[in-house]
C-alpha cells in the first residue's frame, strides 16, 4: 500500500498531470507524468477502467500496479506527479510483464523530464495547493 502523502487523490490532481505531464505508452500502460517542486514527495495514481475487466481482474491489476510503483518510488521519491493508466491487455499479462511495461515507461517518462526539473525546482515559489495541484 502506497503512503498517503504518494497518492493522488483528488481528479484536478490526476487531470493535471494528465494534461501537463509527458505520455508514455507500453503494451499494457500508459504513463504520465508531471515535474512537481523537488522537495514535495513523488504522488502516484492509478487508473483502471472496465475495460480491463470485472471487480476482480481490476483489482488485482491495481495491486500489481501499486506494488511496482511502491517499489519505484526509492528511486523516484520526489519531484514527480506519476498517473498509471492499465490498458485491457493488462488483465492477461503476468507479474513479470507489468513490472517490466511500468518500469520501462517510467525510466523513459522521467528522462524526457529530466529537462524540466530544475526549472519545477526554481520555480517552486509559485506553490502548491494541500492537495498538491500548482496554484494560479
Amino acid at each position: 500500500m502506497l503512503a498517503t502523502r504518494n497518492r493522488l487523490r483528488t481528479a484536478t490532481d490526476f487531470s493535471t498531470t494528465v494534461r501537463s505531464g509527458v505520455r508514455n505508452g507500453r503494451r499494457n500502460v500508459v504513463l504520465y507524468a508531471a515535474a512537481i517542486a523537488a522537495d514535495e514527495p513523488s504522488r502516484i495514481g492509478f487508473i483502471v477502467s472496465k475495460g480491463v475487466g470485472n471487480a476482480v481482474v481490476r483489482n488485482r491489476v491495481k495491486r500489481r500496479l501499486r506494488e511496482a510503483a511502491a517499489g519505484s518510488l526509492r528511486e523516484y521519491g520526489t519531484g514527480f506527479a506519476i498517473v498509471v493508466r492499465a490498458l485491457p491487455a493488462s488483465a492477461d499479462a503476468s507479474w513479470n510483464q507489468l513490472l517490466a511495461d511500468y518500469g520501462s515507461a517510467l525510466e523513459s517518462t522521467t528522462s524526457r523530464l529530466g529537462s524540466r526539473l530544475p526549472r519545477a525546482a526554481v520555480n517552486g515559489s509559485t506553490g502548491t495547493t494541500r492537495e498538491g495541484t500548482q496554484r494560479a
